[in-house]
């Protein structure tokens, strides 16, 4: 069976913050990088179950923060000054994952899975000022990204209403010192939470609808001077969507 799934919203945040090197100060961007607005929010998934017991899941995030706001005092990022009077913000973090899911217990009203995921990170963060010479001429750019995997640990659950109404909860995440992952001397601790609550109705034998309640986080901190970085977000997200089940 094949289960497609596609939800769509807004998404808020709750903190953000950030620093790439000792000297600078943490950088807020719910405060002051113009962060304290809704986003459009959107999520993509494909499921694959066997036998009813294997489930493999496919799930692509799109996630991109681009502000601009007004250019705090003395900014500088990871020794590069910045000038001017407005400061645009890019911080884009979409993902993809793959996961995999055992069933536990299938009966009238409860359904419960758990697993691991393998997430790939893609990452963007940039700083632009404006208002230096002129009001588009940069005055100040700092830019940082990476790619890399990020395993999972994966816990789905699904309870039956009468009346063909269901919740169900789906968690991702991990909290682990890297240097306990890879056996390196890498000080960096990182965190990732991905946790819904899902309200649905059933409509038809192969199609669902629902209301989801997001909250996604996490980040690393790094304070060995060679490679500082401290960034960490939380946000929620409200969202509507639709699953079909092709059999």
């Amino acid at each position: 069976m094949v289960r497609l799934v596609a939800e769509a919203g807004f998404l808020g945040v709750i903190d953000h913050r950030i620093r790439f090197a000792e000297e600078d100060s943490t950088f807020r961007y719910h405060k002051d990088g113009g962060q304290d607005v809704l986003f459009p929010f959107a999520r993509l998934s494909a499921e694959l179950t066997l036998q009813n017991r294997h489930t493999v899941v496919f799930l692509y995030q799109p996630l991109e923060l681009e502000t601009r706001a007004e250019l705090p005092p003395d900014f500088t990022v990871d020794g590069v000054e910045f000038e001017g009077d407005s400061l645009l913000s890019l911080y884009s973090f979409p993902f993809y994952r793959m996961s995999y899911l055992y069933r536990f217990l299938d009966d009238e009203r409860w359904r419960l899975d758990a697993g691991v995921s393998l997430q790939i990170r893609n990452a963007n963060i940039e700083f632009e000022a404006r208002g230096g010479e002129g009001p588009e001429e940069p005055a100040g750019y700092y830019r940082s990204s990476s790619i890399g995997p990020v395993p999972l640990l994966k816990l789905k659950a699904r309870y039956s209403l009468p009346r063909d109404f269901y919740l169900e909860t789906e968690i991702d995440g991990i909290y682990a010192p890297i240097s306990y992952l890879n056996g390196s001397d890498n000080e960096t601790t990182g965190a990732l939470l991905d946790a819904s609550l899902r309200g649905g109705y059933r409509v038809t034998e192969s199609i669902e609808a629902f209301i989801n309640l997001r909250y996604l986080g996490g980040g690393a901190a790094n304070t060995d001077p060679s490679d500082y970085t401290v960034n960490w977000l939380h946000t929620y997200s409200v969202s509507l969507g639709a699953a079909l089940l092709v059999r």
